[in-house]
């Protein structure tokens, strides 16, 4: 059985596994198509060639219609949602997708997404590289795990559960792996 945990690959590499419903093509359209992305994750579109900038923007509240409170400490941001320019790094059709993360929050990290197919089944796998420190790998852990729930939920096609909900189930886990 799969660990739904992220693990630390090693000291700057964090990795997240999640086998999800197929089609291809639909969890294909979840990482790459703005508006799927932003029901899970952040919107906005990706650019027509990989190195160019593109803007996400991510309203945790939103990503679900049952709401609960955010944490005090992140209450400010999800008041108003989050606007960052990212870079794509790479884009292999209905395979791989990689882009900047926190560009603006030095020292800029990636994010790779790879989709492999497993009989009717997509395991998805989610590496996020070049993280800095210990702090920031609990941090985008946790919040990677409540993002691929979200994920979870919608490629079932089902309502899921408040985000802020889901992350503080997680809160301290990440802390005593790590």
């Amino acid at each position: 059985m799969m660990d739904n945990f992220g693990q630390r690959v090693d000291a700057h590499t964090v990795r997240f596994e999640r086998v999800l419903p197929g089609p291809l093509e639909k969890i294909w359209a979840y990482l790459v198509d703005g508006k799927k992305r932003g029901e899970w994750f952040a919107s906005g579109e990706l650019p027509a060639k990989v190195g160019e900038n593109f803007e996400m923007y991510i309203k945790h509240s939103d990503l679900s219609p049952n709401k609960s409170p955010p944490p005090e400490q992140f209450k400010e941001m999800d008041a108003t949602g989050h606007r960052a320019t990212e870079k794509l790094l790479a884009l292999e059709p209905m395979r791989r997708v990689a882009y900047t993360f926190g560009s603006q929050h030095p020292p800029e990290s990636e994010v790779e997404f790879v989709l492999t197919p497993e009989g009717d089944k997509i395991r998805l796998t989610l590496t996020h590289r070049k993280v800095p420190d210990r702090a920031y790998a609990v941090n985008v852990s946790g919040g990677w795990h409540a993002h691929l729930a979200i994920l979870q939920y919608k490629a079932e096609g089902k309502v899921p559960p408040p985000f802020w909900e889901v992350w503080k189930e997680t809160e301290h886990t990440y802390e005593k792996r790590y």
